[in-house]
């Protein structure tokens, strides 16, 4: 920190496909704090499950030892802790991948602090219903996972060690944020309007490049500069909770009021009551001010006292997808594209799928099928790629590029469950050794 009057905060990652070096020039520029990468969504902690059934060690974000690779060797140089949730299913094997990791670098005495206790999978009840639709949870299919959102108040020991990296599971992602602050600057766990203010800088940076330019893109209307090349943001936070968002110069994107304004509405269903882990958030009184280039300035989030219970994310199996494509070119090229779907939709009428069938393209030029299904079984997704093989000699003229793929599908609900039914740990992993804090 910088003379205990701000703290400066970044974001490396948005998401577990982000991109690496925008991540590293943050550290190697950005006068760090901590570095958090997000890298968690709904959806990948079930396929971590999954990948962690087949192989016990496994189960973490695929590409962690990539990105802690690239990133250790100026963290531990400079002194920047890394957050992030890519432990996905697995966060006590990815501490082990952590520490191979950087011993393959030849970075000596690193520190890596494993934060677990989101998974529930054993304390959910079946015949609860799911938030999204009121049906009991086990309607849906066979559940392979659920996770808890985790708070900051399940990071801050991690955090509070001096670990050189913390690894988490499911944790809420302004959480990944709200801890590192809420430690460095002092803030009491109960002090709403810090924690609040706390939670909306983590709500701004959690999707990294979103809020530099990134997805906010539409040529024309918003027009954004050196796109291919976007910077990564940081805010600087003061000890009342004010921060400016802010990005590195000579970096491509840009940080205005109307980015930062797109990224404070993102995935937010009452902006008067953001649930969170943490706190209660009311964005209705937040102001947004841009005080320089790439340099906007928020403030004025209010917060009520953090609910009874966690959210939980329910991964099950919801079957298995088919996806299938074929082309056709030349004049009439829709109209035989639009045939073949007609044909491959007959066809599968009582075949016991669901069936969506498309075309893309103008008439004259290349027109392409695309036929995607969900089945119960692999044999049924099957039956609809053979369908459209089946076009090359039984379908419209001029057909070919067939392309086809069978995946499982992997569905999520949500249901709550009681704070108390959640117990996180926090484990030291150093020199070859363990030890564990409640």
């Amino acid at each position: 920190m910088r003379a205990n009057t701000t703290m400066r905060i970044g974001c490396g990652a948005g998401f577990s496909g982000d991109r690496i070096p925008p991540a590293v020039d943050l550290v190697e520029r950005g006068d760090l704090d901590v570095l958090v990468l997000e890298c968690l969504a709904e959806r990948t902690i079930a396929l971590g499950q999954r990948r962690r059934l087949r192989d016990p060690a496994h189960g973490y974000d695929p590409r962690l030892r990539a990105r802690l690779s690239a990133l250790l060797p100026a963290a531990v140089r400079r002194g920047v802790p890394v957050v992030s949730n890519m432990g996905a299913a697995n966060p006590r094997a990815a501490g082990e991948a952590a520490r191979a990791v950087a011993a393959e670098l030849g970075l000596d005495g690193v520190r890596v602090a494993v934060v677990t206790g989101d998974d529930v999978l054993d304390r959910i009840d079946l015949d609860a219903p799911a938030l999204e639709d009121g049906r009991p949870l086990a309607e849906h299919g066979p559940v392979i996972s659920a996770n808890a959102y985790l708070g900051a108040d399940a990071l801050l020991p991690a955090v509070a060690s001096g670990a050189d990296v913390v690894l988490t599971g499911r944790v809420a992602d302004p959480s990944l944020f709200l801890a590192p602050l809420a430690h460095g600057l002092g803030w009491d766990p109960a002090d709403w309007p810090r924690v609040a203010a706390g939670t909306l800088v983590g709500h701004l940076l959690e999707c990294a490049g979103q809020i530099t330019g990134g997805y906010f893109a539409d040529p024309g209307r918003k027009d954004v500069p050196g796109v291919a090349d976007l910077g990564f943001p940081f805010a600087d936070v003061r000890p009342d909770g004010t921060a400016t968002v802010s990005k590195l110069p000579g970096t491509g994107g840009l940080v205005t009021r109307a980015t930062v304004r797109e990224q404070l509405l993102y995935e937010i269903t009452d902006p008067a009551a953001y649930l969170t882990p943490d706190v209660v958030l009311d964005l209705r009184g937040v102001t947004v001010d841009e005080v320089g280039r790439d340099a906007v300035r928020v403030r004025g989030a209010a917060g009520r006292p953090r609910p009874d219970t966690l959210k939980v994310s329910v991964g099950y199996h919801a079957g298995h997808r088919a996806e299938a494509g074929i082309s056709y070119d030349g004049p009439g090229s829709r109209r035989r594209a639009e045939l073949a779907g007609e044909i491959v939709a007959s066809r599968l009428a009582s075949a016991g799928v669901r069936l969506r069938v498309g075309v893309i393209g103008a008439d004259g030029e290349e027109c392409r099928l695309r036929v995607a299904a969900l089945a119960s079984t692999p044999e049924r997704a099957d039956d609809v790629c053979h369908e459209m093989e089946a076009l090359y000699t039984n379908g419209p003229a001029g057909g070919g590029g067939v392309r086809t793929a069978v995946t499982d599908v992997v569905g999520i609900v949500s249901t709550l469950l009681p704070r108390e039914a959640v117990t996180p740990a926090t484990e030291i992993l150093e020199d070859a050794r363990a030890r564990e804090t409640a």
